[in-house]
């Protein structure tokens, strides 16, 4: 098969790698442009187009892919299939109807739950105890084709963002090369999406505030989900932000407000509306990554605090 690849983040990475490696031909890679990054705002490439250069690939970083401003390019590469993983532009309908076998994505969610931009954090968030890998045969729609294939993963109580992301990029590679063998082999077999759908909002900055007035389990879902970036928060009495790195339900029992700091030992005990959490780790306004025993012998906090006001 011909393929043209079109990825950004190191997710994507993980599946390019696994299509360079096969039997399959890449064509063509097609990435975001550069981006500024970092207080010298210096440009910064994508995943893709570092291991797309490394390998002297065909690349492309398109500003926009309207107006059959693409078309050109694709007659001339003359993919049969276009591979999409997290991309991060929606495609017009002549891309999506070019390739003799159409274009194909990997979204990292059992569709027809989590569509959009962040299906593993807002997962995770939920409480979900398990994700997985949804193929499907791209529409115009926003992740509502027909699904050829979706394998799944359990989540742990202790996965987060991080190792729920890395489970999940080597289920994407694997089930790619499954659709594509089923597609070239003409035994694929297209699901249409059925039952209640849920929409995976991009992550904001309000996202990311700690409400202890919800229970533990949902504070500790809330930490991993957004572990290890952008992270969660929360306000010191003083007013610094505070950054949640780690965190596990404590057994402690309390009936002392919301917010209150009830133990100090390895970690910070905090009430929640129901139950208590422990704080592992954490990232203290203008610090590096510590543990909370070493917040804790600073002296930095103490028994009675509030957080979150």
């Amino acid at each position: 098969m011909k393929i043209l690849f079109m990825g950004t983040p190191d997710f994507s990475r993980v599946c390019l790698e696994a299509l360079f490696y096969s039997s399959h031909d890449i064509v063509g890679v097609v990435t975001t442009p550069d981006k500024p990054k970092g207080r010298g705002m210096e440009l910064s490439q994508s995943e893709v187009k570092k291991f797309a250069t490394e390998k002297n690939l065909r690349l492309y970083q398109p500003n926009t892919l309207k107006n059959d401003s693409f078309k050109a390019t694709l007659e001339e590469l003359n993919p049969d299939i276009i591979v999409v993983v997290a991309y991060g532009k929606i495609l017009p309908e002549y891309i999506l109807n070019y390739p003799k076998y159409g274009c194909i994505n990997a979204h990292a969610s059992i569709l027809p739950k989590y569509r959009g931009a962040a299906p593993i954090q807002r997962a995770i968030i939920d409480g979900e105890s398990e994700t997985g890998v949804s193929v499907m045969r791209m529409d115009e729609g926003l992740d509502t084709g027909d699904v050829i294939l979706c394998n799944k993963i359990s989540i742990e109580q202790d996965d987060d963002f991080e190792s729920v992301h890395d489970k999940l990029a080597i289920a994407s590679k694997e089930s790619l090369l499954e659709a594509i063998e089923l597609i070239e082999s003409g035994k694929a077999k297209y699901t249409k999406q059925d039952g209640n759908f849920t929409y995976a909002e991009k992550i904001e900055k309000n996202d990311c505030f700690i409400d202890f007035e919800t229970s533990a389990a949902n504070v500790h879902n809330r930490v991993r989900g957004l572990s290890p970036y952008p992270l969660s928060f929360t306000y010191l009495p003083n007013g610094d932000i505070l950054k949640i790195v780690k965190t596990h339900v404590s057994d402690e029992k309390s009936d002392s407000c919301v917010g209150e700091v009830i133990k100090l030992d390895s970690f910070i005990h905090v009430q929640c509306k129901d139950g208590v959490i422990a704080i592992e780790e954490l990232i203290p306004q203008g610090k590096g990554k510590m543990k909370s025993k070493d917040y804790i012998n600073g002296r930095k906090i103490c028994l009675g605090d509030i957080l979150g006001k």
